[in-house]
């Protein structure tokens, strides 16, 4: 089956009122905020506050605040010289600050750096010098580490904000006199000529001066997240980021005005970006930010705030399962559980519609395509383990992984390619490796994937990701989904690992579950049962934790630096 034929599959598998093809306006990023504030001035854009005592205390911005902040913070950018193409990094959770901050960055034409908070002093320096960033936002409490990371780079001035800016006022009391000093958020920045608190940048709105933005004019340097190398920074434009909010809006077009979504997903990762803040503000929809994933915040604000949105990553779905709280609470005005950003297992999906009666929809995107590309569709067939089918205007080609110009049939896993126009225009200062990831008009994701005869698409692995034993392709995502099976297993990540005639043997790190016991021989056993030979892990090693980016995607390449060695011998069949 061609990947022509399957686009009529596609379409069939589409939800009533979903077309293929969509219309996309010429318009840049910030003018869709723009367009809400005047339709829906009124509408709540965040609620930001924190859990005190078993309550939410928090405080709603409206989107006409928001807007009228972001023209404020655009002047302010305006006024300490920064002009059209210039970077603005920033380095903040999920926080008004964020969402105001970036649509001002926008709209006085600079190209903006998202940045994750948890990078250490060496990550940040590295993304301030390679992005050139000129000037940086940073909450507070991370001030001395940026200000070490900003020598040496080209960074001028460091905006400062506290965490508290938008508290409501009685949080804001408790959060001063409790927290402020001892967790670090209360600092001078009386010594630092670069640093500027945020409330003093935010000038008179009607000081900005209007800056042509054409959808072809890049709005972000959206770093990837490094799992399989150094990370690079996708240059996403107006246009592949409006498109990409666009397809998304036509793929929920049940959301209304006024509708709450949960953004725990962090604004800094494009998933949380496209999905949570932007489709937010295309939709009119109210952010309840949550800046860290702190469970309890999490329980208090869907019981407080009702979302019918929960974008979510594995990660997030492993530990809610795994909550001795998870029945205290009323998770029942959430319509959909949204998972991207890596693979989830089929087993954590089940037990955890099992314990909420939730739907979960998994999908797929990546940060090159501003990122989604795939969904399983709301109302139609949702088949677990699946990411889908493509999403409008978004299509696929599956090639073999040895030559990348033989396109595969149905069943067959080769690497996913795409086309759209949510696709990046390639890596910042990257010419070599944009080469190698676009090729007529093709991205090359380095994703394995497989479809079925219906069109809809599964993950196999990544590309860099195989493992190869005595000739054989091994999937590690294949070993994880089998181990993931066993009662005792929380998590678990294979990887491959050298060894002298088989080229590469199987491991396999594990994490239980709380009082849970579980031998390496009875988890191997439990692999040979359901694996060929050699896919079985000649290793097993059991971790409390595995090593994972911020928003869950275990870190199988740190795993291999870390564990190099393994034992030539399996170990012996039980019995």
């Amino acid at each position: 089956m061609s990947m022509m034929q399957s686009a009529g599959q596609w379409e069939a598998a589409y939800d009533a009122g979903v077309p293929r093809r969509l219309f996309y306006p010429r318009l840049p990023l910030h003018a869709l905020l723009e367009q809400t504030a005047r339709e829906h001035s009124s509408t709540a854009a965040t609620v930001f506050g924190g859990a005190v005592a078993g309550r939410c205390l928090d405080a709603a911005m409206t989107y006409r605040e928001i807007d009228d902040l972001a023209d404020r913070f655009a002047a302010g950018m305006q006024k300490l010289g920064v002009r059209k193409g210039d970077r603005v990094a920033l380095v903040l959770p999920n926080c008004p600050q964020f969402v105001y901050a970036f649509f001002g960055a926008l709209k006085a034409g600079a190209v903006v750096v998202p940045t994750n908070p948890l990078y250490t002093v060496r990550e940040l320096h590295n993304q301030f010098a390679d992005s050139g960033a000129r000037v940086v936002v940073v909450l507070s409490r991370l001030y001395p580490q940026v200000a070490e990371a900003a020598n040496g780079t080209g960074v001028e001035r460091i905006v400062v904000t506290n965490v508290k800016e938008h508290f409501p006022r009685a949080l804001r009391a408790l959060f001063t006199l409790a927290r402020e000093r001892k967790e670090g958020h209360r600092v001078d920045i009386s010594g630092d000529s670069r640093a500027v608190w945020l409330r003093d940048v935010l000038v008179d709105a009607s000081s900005r001066v209007p800056v042509e933005v054409a959808p072809e004019d890049l709005a972000l340097l959206q770093y990837t997240g490094g799992t399989t190398g150094v990370p690079k920074g996708a240059m996403l434009s107006h246009r592949a980021l409006v498109a990409n909010v666009t397809q998304c809006k036509a793929w929920h077009a049940s959301v209304r005005p006024g509708d709450r979504i949960l953004a725990i997903m962090p604004f800094f990762h494009v998933y949380g970006l496209t999905v949570v803040m932007n489709l937010a503000v295309l939709n009119s929809m109210t952010m309840v930010l949550i800046p860290r994933p702190d469970l309890r915040h999490i329980f208090l604000a869907i019981q407080r705030h009702r979302p019918r949105f929960f974008p979510g990553a594995p990660r997030i779905y492993i530990l809610l399962s795994e909550s001795r709280d998870l029945a205290k609470y009323d998770l029942r005005s959430i319509e959909w559980f949204l998972s991207g950003s890596a693979p989830l297992p089929v087993e954590v999906m089940r037990r955890f519609e099992q314990l909420t009666g939730g739907k979960v929809l998994e999908g797929y995107g990546l940060t090159e395509a501003a990122p989604v590309t795939h969904s399983n569709p709301r109302e139609g067939v949702r088949k677990p383990g699946s990411v889908g089918i493509p999403v409008p205007d978004v299509d696929c080609r599956i090639v073999d992984t040895e030559t990348g110009t033989r396109e595969v049939g149905a069943g067959e896993a080769g690497e996913l390619c795409l086309r759209g126009p949510n696709i990046m225009d390639g890596y910042w200062q990257r010419p070599e490796e944009t080469a190698a990831v676009l090729r007529d008009g093709w991205l090359r994701t380095g994703d394995i994937v497989r479809m079925d005869e219906d069109g809809y698409f599964y993950v196999v692995d990544r590309k860099k990701e195989m493992i190869i034993v005595s000739g054989f392709k091994v999937y590690p995502r294949e070993v994880d989904e089998v181990l993931y099976a066993h009662p005792a297993v929380l998590e678990a990540a294979a990887i491959g690992v050298p060894h002298p005639s088989k080229g590469e043997v199987v491991k396999a790190f594990v994490v239980l579950r709380p009082g849970a016991k579980a031998s390496a021989q009875e988890l191997m056993d439990h692999c040979r049962a359901n694996l060929a030979p050699y896919k079985v892990p000649v290793e097993i090693v059991f971790r409390s934790e595995l090593p994972k980016t911020l928003i869950g995607k275990v870190l199988r390449r740190q795993l291999a630096a870390e564990e190099p060695s393994v034992a030539v011998v399996p170990l012996p069949r039980a019995g």
